[in-house]
């Protein structure tokens, strides 16, 4: 069923059928078998890429889109809805992106944002670490500065970053490190490439869903990288990353919003044909009531997510909501599927029809981007600190 949706301009109503048509006739018939057979659309991102929809909410003469977050994130649930994976790499990608446009020099953006941009570079983002997912200020993956015997001005990183989402698939790799022993103010920031000579990537971890997501543990060893490439100064690393993650906090609501919007459409396209009893499902009272929930449900976290979107774009606080959009969003999409299984009922539970899949995907969206047990630590401590909603003035 099409979301009904207010946009801002016509070029943003034409950029969402654009996206709609892409995710149609390019997602819709990949998804099953690349999921299936645990393969990555690297292909895909290209295509979205020379399509203008990887750099929307980036600024024109940076190489992006220069739309409203509200915008782009509509953009991202529209794939989300059809392709959870492609809709987590898109967002993953944008975050890559984030440091460079936010904190890098003029140089380093004309060198490298149009084609990350423009989907020829596709990126990676490595916070995390074995010992510490919800503690990046505790991370050990160090860089030391290392004039060399040529006297070049470069870093040596060794460490290793779990969880890496396009991990010995990207081709280039946000990277942050300790710079000093300092735990919040001892982290910078790097673009570390692809090929570097010491980067590798352990075996693609065996995920209960987003399979055609490539997720790897990612080795540091001895890996030069020329000064050049630290965006920001030393010890700006954390602030930066912080900063992308409240943007990236809103793109994984999008799209756990799309991936409950498919489940919901798939369910109710069953329950409408489906009989029993000579009626189709959908006629019966308490299977009507459940859709009546997955849709309310799946509406809320939308207006959530856009409310968030809308302070950011209004260059409000927005840190709060953000938080709040991921938890109800996420949680929401988790409970959607799983209630479109029910719907299906046996047939749900078979990989013969998607839904199966739908629920197996939500659960990550829970964990990732900070578990919802974070947000809710996020959302609390603002509380206590008063933290006030952002009021925007519509003209």
């Amino acid at each position: 069923m099409p979301v009904q949706r207010l946009v801002p301009t016509q070029e943003a109503a034409d950029l969402l059928e654009l996206t709609r048509e892409l995710a149609r006739e390019e997602l819709a018939p990949k998804v099953a078998q690349a999921e299936a057979d645990e393969a990555f659309p690297r292909e895909v991102f290209r295509t979205l890429g020379r399509a203008g929809l990887l750099g929307l909410p980036y600024d024109e003469e940076l190489g992006g889109g220069g739309q409203p977050y509200e915008v782009y994130l509509q953009v991202l649930e529209e794939i989300a809805a059809v392709w959870a994976s492609v809709g987590v790499g898109v967002s993953v990608h944008g975050l890559s992106c984030f440091g460079l446009a936010t904190k890098g020099t003029r140089e380093q953006q004309e060198r490298w944002l149009p084609d990350m941009l423009g989907g020829e570079l596709l990126g990676a983002y490595c916070l995390s670490e074995p010992h510490a997912g919800s503690d990046p200020a505790a991370m050990r993956t160090k860089a030391v500065r290392d004039g060399g015997a040529g006297g070049d001005d470069a870093y040596v990183i060794t460490g290793e970053k779990a969880w890496t989402t396009h991990g010995g698939q990207a081709d280039f790799y946000k990277v942050m490190v300790r710079t000093s022993d300092h735990r919040s103010r001892g982290i910078s920031c790097f673009l570390v490439p692809g090929d570097a000579e010491g980067l590798s990537a352990d075996p693609a971890e065996r995920k209960m869903g987003l399979t055609g997501s490539t997720t790897a543990l990612m080795r540091f060893e001895d890996v030069r990288v020329d000064a050049d490439r630290r965006l920001g100064e030393e010890g700006e690393g954390l602030p930066i990353a912080l900063a992308g993650l409240d943007a990236g906090r809103l793109g994984i609501a999008a799209v756990a919003v799309g991936l409950a919007q498919g489940a919901l459409d798939d369910a109710l396209a069953y329950a409408q044909e489906r009989e029993t009893f000579g009626v189709p499902i959908i006629d019966h009272q308490g299977l009507a009531f459940l859709l009546a929930d997955m849709a309310a449900g799946t509406e809320t976290a939308r207006a959530m997510t856009l409310h968030a979107a809308r302070l950011k774009d209004a260059g409000l606080p927005y840190s709060r909501q953000a938080s709040i959009a991921k938890l109800v969003a996420t949680d929401n999409a988790m409970k959607v599927t799983t209630d479109a299984v029910q719907v299906l009922g046996g047939y749900g539970y078979t990989r013969d029809f998607p839904v199966e899949r739908y629920m197996r995907e939500a659960k990550v969206m829970q964990i990732f981007e900070g578990t919802n047990q974070i947000q809710r630590l996020v959302i609390s401590r603002a509380l206590a600190k008063g933290v006030p909603a952002g009021t925007a003035v519509l003209a």
